[in-house]
């Protein structure tokens, strides 16, 4: 990859939104991270509509289902029913365990479900994880 990983996290939970983006910028890829707090914002996001029009084309998203207004779940519709949108990779990453989120999220094109774990260290560790896994491993469109 060249030039900066553009990434979008839809997150509702500031610290948890502030930690993710802080660790993955302390490793050595260079990282374009924008913040959304709810489902409503990453759709304006995703479709550059006020305030995003110039919004960049995430190359991976980091969506909690939890979100106010419109939960991860109908974010995920929403990209589905846009040709370009659905096909960017979702890792669902959530404070969900229940089978129901994610049967329901792979249904709806998630590519990833991980399930947030409690503790700094455990937290930092699955970031990580993803980061490893989807810039070093995978091929990204």
């Amino acid at each position: 990859m060249t030039g900066p990983i553009h990434l979008l996290i839809v997150e509702d939970n500031e610290a948890d939104a502030y930690l993710t983006k802080e660790t993955l910028e302390a490793d050595r890829l260079l990282f374009d991270i924008a913040i959304v707090r709810d489902g409503v914002e990453a759709c304006d996001y995703l479709f550059r509509r006020p305030p995003f029009e110039n919004a960049k084309r995430p190359e991976l998203i980091l969506l909690d289902l939890n979100l106010p207004r419109l939960d991860g779940a109908a974010v995920l519709a929403e990209m589905q029913r846009d040709p370009d949108l659905r096909t960017i990779p979702v890792v669902i990453l959530t404070s969900s365990d229940a089978e129901s989120d994610i049967v329901r999220s792979y249904e709806l094109g998630a590519n990833c479900y991980v399930t947030k774990p409690v503790g700094l260290d455990a937290f930092q560790s699955i970031v990580k994880s993803v980061e490893s896994f989807w810039f070093t491993v995978v091929r990204l469109p």
